[in-house]
């Protein structure tokens, strides 16, 4: 991933909704969650909800399946592990950022 496509990316996650959505579906892992249910789930509207879902899509952040008449999303975990991968590349230098014992 370069600086453009993670800036995108945390430019999309920098809206409160879009980042509260994206953490419901992170936290289904890879179990797809039905669109109604996310609305239910957020209490916002139908047009509301499809927005931001198109905004975090057209990054890669989350991925949509249909099926039948019903549309599914899921997080893409490899654009984000990629975003963090970027962020995290040339941290500390090199060296270590963790204490010995992995405990901050």
């Amino acid at each position: 991933m370069n600086i453009q496509e993670t800036a995108a990316c945390l430019g999309e996650l920098g809206n409160e909704t879009r980042l509260e959505i994206f953490r419901i579906l992170v936290k289904s892992g890879h179990k797809k969650i039905n669109v109604g249910d996310l609305q239910q789930q957020l209490d916002i509207p139908n047009s509301t909800l499809s927005h931001h879902l198109s905004k975090l899509t057209n990054v890669g952040l989350i991925n949509q399946e249909k099926e039948g008449r019903h549309i599914f999303y899921h997080p893409h975990f490899k654009q984000l592990q990629g975003m963090i991968d970027f962020l995290l590349d040339e941290c500390c230098e090199g060296e270590s950022c963790l204490p010995k014992n992995n405990c901050c």
